[in-house]
């Protein structure tokens, strides 16, 4: 957990400036504004045409505080869910990256809708006629990361995490303390390797030792390699039947555990 929240990790804005060439960031969600802790825009990878969308932590406090430490109001998710739609008017693959500790708790995201934006944004995934490919880059926190994740393949780095809620409110909601929560993270099975266990995601791209932090460069080279292969399977098949494997994916989950 401490890795994947490790302040040196490469970031969003990283993966964008290694991989994507000709980024034009677009913003606005065009109903009440912009916000700054989801970012994306169109660009090329590897020559084609693409439409990116990430959660932004920061890198430092100034910019931290700019991307609000990656939790987005409901402007973010209205934000995404307009690229995707462009994505899909365009015939352009959706790549997400996912690193937030969860949505913007405050009043005023409530006031403006956060449940509602995070659920459309879902539906706005599973509707896309389009491949998307969502990449968990370090902290995948519940609903918030969800949003961007309903994708055709779902991919975490290493020693990211994902899970439906942070160990730290885990913690206080069942024991009362948040001193809990390296037992909650260990109950919540959040790691990559045991979801991958679990078939909740697609595959573990390898990290540097000691993690992304250690060699930036080789980390989003590796997702390079990855999503490159992802997107070669994906492209030739129909939106139509892109729509019924990816819900096929998600209403799978959890039918073995079941029985």
């Amino acid at each position: 957990m401490q890795v994947a929240r490790h302040a040196q990790r490469p970031h969003t804005q990283d993966y964008i400036g290694r991989l994507i060439t000709d980024f034009t960031p677009l913003a606005g969600d065009r109903l009440y504004g912009d916000d700054k802790a989801i970012i994306g825009g169109i660009g090329r990878f590897d020559g084609m045409p693409v439409v990116v969308i990430g959660t932004e932590r920061g890198s430092d406090l100034e910019t931290r505080l700019q991307h609000n430490f990656g939790m987005a109001r409901p402007e973010g998710y209205r934000k995404a869910q307009r690229l995707m739609k462009m994505a899909g008017q365009f015939k352009m693959p959706i790549l997400t990256f996912i690193d937030t500790a969860g949505a913007w708790p405050g009043i005023d995201a409530e006031q403006r809708g956060q449940a509602e934006a995070i659920a459309r944004s879902i539906a706005t995934c599973f509707d896309a006629p389009v491949p998307l490919i969502a990449t968990v880059i370090g902290e995948g926190g519940s609903g918030g990361a969800v949003a961007l994740g309903a994708g055709d393949r779902v991919l975490m780095l290493e020693h990211a995490i994902y899970s439906v809620i942070s160990p730290e409110a885990c913690a206080s909601i069942l024991w009362r303390d948040p001193k809990q929560a390296s037992t909650a993270a260990e109950t919540l099975r959040l790691t990559a390797q045991d979801l991958k266990r679990l078939g909740l995601i697609d595959q573990i791209i390898p990290e540097p030792v000691g993690g992304a932090q250690r060699d930036p460069a080789a980390a989003m080279d590796g997702v390079r390699s990855v999503l490159a292969t992802m997107l070669k399977d994906l492209l030739p098949l129909a939106p139509g039947k892109l729509k019924e494997l990816r819900r096929e994916k998600f209403l799978a989950m959890g039918r073995e555990a079941l029985h």
